[in-house]
């Protein structure tokens, strides 16, 4: 009633075989994100990147490494693969152009299953419109002045000075 030894190793042998078998169906986005204006040795880690594949409600994030490249396991089951990457930001501020910010997935065609994308996300450490328009970069223009309207009204009528009440408008008719 005992298995002879010899079969007995022999699955033994088949099922670890087994087990290092990866099976792998998954679908792998590979990429990288680059940069304008940094230097060469820049660390992009710690860089967000979301990728939103359609007719799929969970949205999937990576985390770039130092070299900029980032991996991000696309929902499988997709045979049409019609998502976006966008870059979302980093632990410094980044400044993008739109058409930066997004890129389209495309499939490699050599290799099953990988997916890179159509047009590198691509940002800058600094403001490329500093020099044009600082507005467009987020800084705001300078606190207008604070000089109030001063109307002179008789000292006998016993009111405050008129900058207290011009700026006021009252609306008449609403309880």
């Amino acid at each position: 009633m005992a298995l002879p030894l010899g079969m007995i190793s022999a699955l033994v042998v088949f099922l670890v075989a087994l087990t290092r078998v990866q099976l792998s169906n998954c679908q792998h986005l590979n990429a990288k994100i680059s940069c304008f204006d940094c230097p060469h040795n820049y660390d992009f880690s710690g860089i967000q990147v979301a990728v939103k594949c359609e007719k799929v409600k969970k949205l999937a994030t990576a985390t770039t490494e130092e070299n900029g490249s980032f991996k991000v396991q696309l929902p499988s089951g997709i045979s049409n693969t019609n998502c976006l990457a966008k870059l979302l930001g980093g632990p410094n501020q980044l400044y993008s152009k739109k058409k930066n910010l997004v890129s389209k997935v495309v499939k490699v065609g050599h290799q099953p299953n990988t997916y890179t994308l159509s047009t590198p996300l691509a940002f800058s450490t600094s403001c490329p419109l500093a020099s044009i328009d600082a507005k467009s970069c987020g800084a705001q223009k300078g606190i207008g002045s604070s000089k109030t309207v001063d109307l002179p009204l008789p000292p006998e009528w016993g009111l405050a000075p008129s900058s207290y009440y011009v700026p006021f408008f009252p609306i008449i008719g609403i309880p």
